[in-house]
């Protein structure tokens, strides 16, 4: 797992993986945008209370509450639209370490669709339960890296193990390297909290994850 994280580092100057950057942090920095102003709009213009003074305190704190909600929600965002950038990523990955394979089929876009979306629907359930351990402060890190962790890695596992595998192989190499495919994802959740590094942090978590599936397959005799 630590190899296959200094070789995704390595390989960050590839020019392929360079324009895949490019196109990574624009879609970092629209997502963080979409965050910022969706969740500055609905703190500051949906009024639930008719208690005096308190939507003025409300807005006053909107600014604060929308900054910390928006870096929260940031990294799943760009986890879910991680198809835009996936195939580049692992072709790139797989050519100059895998040279030998041949080309993979691709993840279907009705397929890909449906992870994302999937994927998409878990984060909104499960983060928003999390959030009620922001009554309880020092469990919510706790909270957001273990449950995060999990779903990132299942995500970038699956979608990465589609390219080349039946649906049924791809779980069944995920499980066999469960807690690799979890610790992963919660490095590539916290890496997604870290100001500027945040920014390419799903190519880094990307060619990581093709290393660690190439990896298992081996394992399983299936290289």
């Amino acid at each position: 797992m630590f190899t296959a994280f200094m070789r995704a580092i390595g390989q960050l100057t590839d020019p392929p993986i360079l324009r895949v950057l490019g196109g990574s942090v624009m879609l970092s920095a629209a997502c963080f945008a979409a965050a910022w102003f969706g969740i500055g709009w609905l703190l500051t213009s949906i009024h639930l209370w008719d208690v005096p003074g308190l939507d003025t305190a409300i807005a006053v704190l909107g600014g604060f509450a929308t900054l910390i909600l928006s870096w929260l929600l940031f990294p799943l965002l760009v986890s879910t639209l991680l198809g835009l950038f996936l195939d580049r990523v692992a072709n790139a990955i797989e050519a100059r370490h895998y040279p030998r394979l041949p080309a993979a089929k691709g993840l279907p876009w009705w397929q890909g669709l449906w992870c994302s979306a999937r994927f998409l629907g878990l984060v909104i359930v499960m983060n928003v339960l999390l959030l009620l351990l922001l009554f309880v402060p020092p469990l919510y890190p706790v909270g957001y890296v273990v449950v995060n962790g999990m779903l990132i890695g299942r995500e970038y596992f699956d979608l990465i193990a589609l390219r080349r595998v039946d649906p049924t192989t791809a779980k069944t190499l995920r499980r066999r390297c469960g807690i690799d495919v979890f610790v992963m994802g919660a490095i590539g959740a916290g890496l997604a909290m870290v100001p500027l590094v945040n920014l390419i942090a799903p190519v880094v978590l990307t060619a990581a994850m093709v290393h660690r599936f190439e990896a298992a397959r081996t394992q399983a005799g299936g290289g």
